[in-house]
């Protein structure tokens, strides 16, 4: 089978990210999550909680905050 023999012939570098094939998921899977770790620890927390948006609370309604006026923990955490 190609795909056995294949294991790390593209994306095994710090550079691109990991060749998805249908039969190395649960590979490909730690992989790419080691992947993106390495590139921003933030962004696996994103992939597994969503983004991170702040809100402005205006009547008692929450709306989005413009990134313009995030503060600079915000910007951290973003």
């Amino acid at each position: 089978m190609v795909g056995q023999n294949q294991t790390f012939a593209e994306g095994a570098s710090i550079n691109i990210p990991p060749l998805f094939t249908v039969e190395n998921y649960p590979f490909w899977k730690n992989r790419m999550q080691i992947f993106l770790e390495f590139v921003d620890r933030g962004i696996w927390d994103a992939v597994l909680n969503g983004p991170f948006v702040p809100v402005n609370i205006v009547n008692d309604v929450q709306e989005p905050k413009p990134f313009s006026q995030w503060t600079a923990d915000e910007n951290r955490r973003a």
